[in-house]
């Protein structure tokens, strides 16, 4: 079925056919890169006029921009990806020093040849780029002192009445100041990366404008739900949220969004609807409170999570049942940018 049905690849709205390769490990040493092994060596060719390809008086070049922290993909183990690059395209791979932000040049005798290197290096990078742990997340703040009280309460009273239920223990609940609806989540790997999402994020207004007719839009935090099928083994519990008219206008602005960051490149678009919810109970940050903050790197494999029993907790809802109203206005719209794993968030 990979043959038939393989896998696609979006890059800067190309789209491509990733046959099936067989991936090598290695481990990096100290002044080595790993090899890819995974690089898509059987891509199509790419039409010569997809890329920004200039003629020189020695023949043909193309630059392209590239985050440092890939680089060692495109060098490969002692160099061997660029090698065999360079050899299957009869081109030549200038790549910055490791750490040096700047860009990967492409040089050769014939356009075509040059093309299909870029293609190929693109291919890469966007191969890897996936396995980055992500760095930013695109969400709207619910830091309205209503939600955040209509929160101290729920916490209280879950373990109040729920307190001895298994897994259920404080340190599984959000930290208030942190409330929030996850739009999105991205790898931004370089200053120059935040810089172009932080100006997408701007540009986005308009967009958001025309859905709301720039006017407030009143949501309602109220009710919650788990993400797993068994409500006694749960690892996320969240609050569900929704515009108080009933429209679905806070979803179309998700929606958007995404659809903006997608096709930028900047953000993977996981499922066809983005899944408006606001974490309240996480079994992550039993043993690290900011492992939300620090992104998959800090993510522990899913038998190292210690699930809660969520039954009772659900059971008793005219008790723990938020009914909280917040405005998201445009007014204020911002980007806020907090510590090594910063958080872009939309304050409208």
């Amino acid at each position: 079925m990979e043959v038939l049905r393989p896998v696609l690849i979006n890059i800067k709205g190309r789209i491509y056919r990733k046959n099936p390769v067989q991936e090598e490990c290695y481990e990096e040493e100290e002044d080595d890169y790993p090899s890819s092994g995974a690089a898509a060596e059987q891509c199509l060719d790419e039409p010569c006029d997809a890329y920004n390809i200039e003629q020189t008086d020695r023949g043909f070049r193309c630059a392209i921009d590239v985050p440092s922290v890939l680089y060692k993909y495109i060098i490969g183990k002692k160099g061997e990806t660029r090698k065999r690059l360079e050899s299957e395209t009869k081109t030549s791979i200038s790549i910055p020093k490791q750490g040096v932000e700047g860009q990967i040049v492409i040089t050769g005798a014939h356009r075509a040849a040059v093309a299909s290197a870029v293609t190929r290096v693109e291919v890469l990078i966007d191969s890897f780029r996936r396995k980055q742990p992500f760095t930013h997340f695109l969400s709207f703040a619910l830091n309205h002192p209503q939600v955040q009280q209509g929160f101290l309460r729920f916490r209280e009273q879950v373990l109040e009445l729920c307190g001895q239920d298994a897994g259920v223990d404080e340190s599984i609940f959000q930290n208030p100041a942190k409330l929030h609806l996850t739009i999105g989540t991205l790898a931004l790997l370089n200053e120059q990366e935040v810089t172009r999402a932080s100006e997408l994020l701007q540009q986005c207004r308009d967009a958001i404008r025309d859905i709301t007719e720039a006017k407030p839009l009143p949501v309602e935090v109220r009710g919650i739900e788990y993400m797993n099928d068994d409500p006694s083994m749960v690892d996320v519990l969240y609050a569900k949220v929704t515009v108080r008219d009933g429209s679905d206008k806070l979803q179309q602005i998700a929606d958007r969004l995404v659809e903006y960051f997608a096709a930028a490149g900047l953000m993977e678009r996981e499922r066809e609807r983005v899944k408006i919810h606001g974490t309240v109970m996480n079994t992550l940050f039993r043993k690290d409170p900011s492992a939300e903050d620090k992104g998959a790197s800090a993510r522990p494999n899913a038998k190292d999570r210690e699930a809660f029993n969520a039954k009772n907790i659900l059971q008793v809802r005219n008790v723990i049942k938020v009914t909280v109203k917040t405005f998201i206005m445009l007014q204020k719209f911002s980007i806020s940018n907090k510590c090594c794993s910063s958080e872009l968030s939309i304050h409208l």
